[in-house]
């Protein structure tokens, strides 16, 4: 693990493996090592070089509690490529972090070889700005919940129903979630950017080869914003994976590394 400055900040960063270099970019309130335990062994083991990072808002890299916006964490990311010496990369996206490489591509193609989109969208509709909306004024509320409410309100939002009914899986969920929930999540900053403006227009300017990967269960982008985004960036493919919420990358990791791989395959 590492640290660079990079657009004016700190960032936290972690390099494994050797060969063609993928940068990962978590989603609102994860740091890097979500990608850790399965995506990573997976993409070294197929002889990628692969970059994870914490984004802004996620320690230790700069808090900036002071706010920030979608741009500066796009800037944030061509800065960590360049600052890497890295060149024209692939890239994969999860949430928000499949945003800021939505605007990556359109800001600076010159660093884009091709991108994966997990659980991505180009708007919020009118229930996801609703519940954006909700969490700031929760936030803003300073109320303390337990970690142990949290825990269950977040499996019952990012979880599949499938996972929710397997009695063993869920109490390892619950335990995880819960310890998390201890630590702290996405702060102000990144909640603040939940409400995102439509820009599906926008994105039909992408260049670009993307691949978007939704999940079937999704609460939190559901995959039908998921294909709006497929079908208006031009040639890109789409892929739904079943009986997987919003975690599906940590749900069905074999099947989300099966379509990272599949899709980087077809863009060789």
């Amino acid at each position: 693990m590492a640290s660079t400055t990079a657009n004016g900040i700190r960032i936290h960063y972690a390099a494994h493996g050797s060969g063609e270099p993928v940068v990962m970019v978590a989603g609102s309130g994860s740091g890097g090592r979500v990608w850790h335990l399965h995506q990573v062994p997976h993409l070294t083991a197929a002889g990628y070089r692969v970059i994870t990072f914490d984004n802004r808002g996620i320690a230790p890299s700069d808090l900036c509690a002071e706010g920030f916006t979608v741009e500066d964490m796009v800037a944030d990311t061509a800065a960590l490529i360049e600052r890497l010496g890295l060149g024209r990369c692939r890239l994969v996206g999860h949430s928000l972090g499949a945003q800021i490489v939505q605007e990556l591509a359109l800001a600076r193609p010159d660093l884009v070889d091709c991108a994966v989109l997990i659980a991505t969208r180009g708007r919020s509709d009118v229930l996801r700005r609703a519940l954006a909306e909700a969490e700031l004024a929760l936030h803003d509320s300073a109320a303390r919940l337990p970690a142990s409410y949290k825990a269950v309100v977040r499996a019952m939002q990012n979880l599949s129903p499938h996972t929710l009914a397997d009695a063993e899986q869920i109490d390892d969920w619950l335990a995880l979630l819960e310890m998390a929930a201890a630590v702290g999540g996405a702060n102000r900053a990144q909640l603040a950017l939940s409400a995102m403006p439509d820009r599906l227009d926008a994105y039909r300017k992408i260049e670009r080869p993307c691949g978007v990967v939704a999940f079937a269960d999704d609460l939190i982008t559901p995959a039908h914003l998921g294909r709006e985004v497929a079908e208006v960036i031009p040639g890109a493919s789409f892929q739904l994976i079943e009986r997987c919420g919003h975690y599906g990358y940590l749900e069905d990791p074999g099947s989300v590394n099966k379509a990272i791989a599949e899709f980087f395959g077809s863009v060789r």
